[in-house]
């Protein structure tokens, strides 16, 4: 190991792998069809259904989390079919792109980077349009930083006959999304976040409304099939060969979930958040989001800093990688994210490291502000 050489990873997946997982996965790998991984799949499907908070299954695939979007896209809605797409990001966009692919009539709400889609203007979209069979929608839009009112949404959908998909691949385990509760149709999710794995897991809950329509859906589908994967799960094994070291370290993570509890999750990265954001502000720092989210921090690039510069030097010099801005964001924002294996200290190089980037950049910040407000921060919560 290369002691001079220490990088921390603080962007929104790949995220930082506890030990324990990474042990769990360096496993001999076994034979999918054995009972023996009959044994883990069972306890990975209970603690699955506590994490989604459902008591329905929640099917997975060896795919990123955009797979699982494909996916809903493949098995709930048919060629034609009209569909509402919340599009506030890039990742809105995706839901979009993917609805266009499958040949679904995409009615789009435009919501300005950096905003919340309000549940009035889904309600108006709604009453306009009484033939859409769905709505589309990020819990968190991971490239502004954006936490949308799922719950307001939610109850908007519950009683119609209308599926609310959300893409909460950088949301669950963040912050409250009792799925059965809320009454979502579908939620996704993918490894590479609050799971703290590596890529390559995607996952899948579904209401029983969202089963009906899988059932009925007239849209191709194979691997992503919804209904192959149930007949599977009933016998305790996987319609085709599983990512079997990252199931490994799935069922590590899930059970040090269970151990903590969800409200401490929770309560985790409420902190982590709070403080990465009271330590921008001190900087005299602009937050990107009008409705931040828990899962990362997004600041915008000071006027006369080149952002690219900005991340190219955090990256090579002081080795902390964090995300810049997508698109139209591109080299205007620096992506902070509190995802994965992380704590109070990641929080406090992040902010170190971007006093001293902005400073030899030219932008001058008082050094040692931004993290004392961090500090202070999390002294104060570890008073309550």
């Amino acid at each position: 190991m290369d002691l001079l050489d220490k990088k921390h990873l603080l962007a929104p997946g790949p995220v930082p792998v506890p030990p324990r997982a990474l042990l769990a996965m360096a496993k001999p790998v076994m034979h999918h069809r054995l009972p023996e991984f009959s044994a883990i799949l069972e306890k990975i499907r209970e603690d699955l259904r506590y994490l989604f908070q459902t008591k329905g299954d929640v099917l997975f695939f060896a795919s990123s989390g955009t797979g699982a979007m494909e996916a809903c896209v493949a098995n709930l809605f048919s060629p034609g079919e009209k569909v509402i797409v919340v599009r506030g990001g890039k990742f809105g966009e995706r839901w979009g792109e993917l609805a266009e692919t499958y040949g679904l009539e995409p009615v789009y709400i435009d919501v300005t980077w950096g905003e919340a889609v309000s549940p009035e203007t889904v309600a108006q979209t709604l009453e306009e349009n009484p033939d859409a069979k769905g709505v589309l929608i990020q819990a968190h839009e991971t490239s502004t930083g954006v936490k949308h009112p799922v719950a307001e949404i939610a109850a908007l959908t519950r009683e119609k006959d209308v599926l609310l998909v959300v893409d909460a691949i950088s949301a669950l385990g963040v912050y409250p999304l009792p799925f059965d509760e809320l009454g979502i149709d579908a939620m996704v999710a993918g490894s590479q976040k609050s799971l703290a794995l590596p890529p390559g897991l995607s996952f899948v809950a579904l209401s029983e409304k969202a089963w009906a329509r899988a059932e009925a859906g007239k849209s191709p589908r194979y691997y992503f099939d919804f209904r192959r994967e149930k007949k599977a799960l009933a016998k305790q094994t996987t319609a085709f060969t599983p990512a079997v070291s990252l199931l490994y370290g799935l069922s590590e993570v899930l059970s040090r979930i269970r151990e903590v509890g969800l409200e401490t999750l929770f309560a985790h990265y409420a902190r982590l958040s709070g403080a990465c954001r009271a330590g921008v502000k001190a900087l005299g720092l602009e937050l990107f989001a009008k409705e931040p989210c828990e899962a990362l921090t997004i600041v915008r690039v000071p006027e006369g800093v080149d952002g690219a510069r900005l991340m190219k030097l955090m990256r090579e010099k002081y080795r902390v990688t964090m995300a810049g801005g997508q698109a139209k964001l591109k080299g205007k924002v620096v992506r902070i994210a509190h995802l994965g294996y992380q704590g109070p200290l990641d929080v406090i190089t992040a902010l170190a490291t971007l006093e001293m980037a902005l400073n030899e950049l030219g932008h001058s910040v008082e050094l040692g502000a931004g993290v004392a407000a961090a500090q202070k921060y999390f002294l104060k919560e570890a008073q309550k």
